[in-house]
């Protein structure tokens, strides 16, 4: 194992990740198996990551499925490979283990469009309302929200509410708008945004489409309303998995993040997977901050045991009641997250 320079606690924290060189012989994957043996971790990875972290993780899934499973474990440890919404999330079901995300600077354009201290200041114009939010946000405005929801159960929430109950959804627009035309129900949505699912071209899928006759299109409920009616699929990132599984089509063309095309490839390797093309040239499907977390990164997190999410006791007791409500409505439904 190579000799990795001590640094200071803070400064590692102040970075939010560690920047040193590691020995380019070190095989990375045996030294993060002997470090989650020896720390007693598990090691969760969105379906956004990287393939090469997804197949070293113990779970892969969507955010608060991750996080469940590994409260539901004896580790002492989760390392968190996603972004910063998603590591409080594991903190506020899991309060008493560390939780570790491997770079701190991985953050969400979409958890980042409604700031508390703004969204705390629209809520107390709407007094009667109230809040439904979507679980991809800061720990900070669960506690400003009433109940949660998931893309898979967001529906189910929406519709559990008395009709005569007004509502505040946030803090996905393309969500919101997505659920009042699928609920009938009329709800003041937050004006925020997912950097990946907006960016998707209308013009360039239709010529896509043209290119392949035979191909499905399955598009993630926080994409623009004009790319979502277009789709033949709508659903959740472990919806999409499932429907490309499930489905006899051979080829898709899938408009979400490109990191859950690795597992769809890995389960249904005869079949042929398409990333919907963004407005310009740029690799704009892929998310900048998911890609932030790499092998590298995850062998010093682990190694160092930082960074930690540390949450404020309050903001974990007023942020799990929000959850707590979701998963609640989300049983007596017959759903999972």
């Amino acid at each position: 194992m190579t000799t990795v320079p001590t640094l200071a606690t803070q400064n590692l924290e102040r970075n939010g990740y560690l920047d040193l060189d590691i020995d380019p012989t070190l095989d990375l994957i045996e030294e993060i198996k002997r470090l989650k043996k020896e720390k007693n971790a598990v090691i969760l990875a969105h379906y956004y990551q990287d393939g090469d972290i997804q197949d070293i993780a113990d779970y892969i899934g969507d955010s608060l499925g991750l996080s469940q499973k590994a409260a539901a474990t004896d580790a002492d440890v989760i390392v968190f490979a996603g972004v910063h919404f998603m590591a409080e999330t594991a903190k506020i079901l899991s309060p008493s283990k560390k939780v570790l995300l491997p770079d701190l600077k991985a953050g969400c354009s979409l958890a980042d469009s409604c700031p508390p201290h703004l969204f705390r200041k629209f809520k107390e114009k709407y007094p009667d309302h109230l809040v439904v939010s979507y679980i991809n946000c800061t720990a900070e405005l669960k506690t400003l929200t009433d109940i949660c929801c998931t893309s898979t159960n967001a529906v189910q929430i929406i519709e559990s509410i008395p009709q005569n109950q007004p509502i505040i959804f946030a803090p996905d627009k393309n969500l919101g708008a997505y659920l009042m035309k699928k609920t009938g129900r009329e709800m003041v949505i937050w004006n925020g945004a997912c950097m990946v699912h907006e960016i998707f071209s209308h013009e360039r899928i239709v010529k896509l489409r043209a290119r392949h006759p035979n191909a499905k299109f399955i598009a993630h409920p926080e994409c623009e309303a004009h790319i979502l009616e277009m789709a033949d699929y709508i659903g959740s990132t472990t919806g999409l998995l499932k429907y490309t599984i499930n489905d006899p089509a051979t080829e898709f063309i899938v408009a979400t993040e490109s990191g859950i095309l690795h597992q769809m490839q890995k389960n249904s390797p005869t079949k042929t997977f398409i990333p919907a093309p963004p407005e310009n040239q740029c690799a704009c499907n892929d998310c900048p901050h998911m890609k932030r977390n790499t092998l590298e990164k995850l062998y010093l997190c682990m190694a160092y045991e930082l960074p930690e999410i540390i949450l404020p006791d309050w903001v974990i007791e007023q942020g799990r009641a929000s959850i707590d409500r979701m998963l609640a409505i989300s049983a007596k439904a017959g759903l999972i997250g």
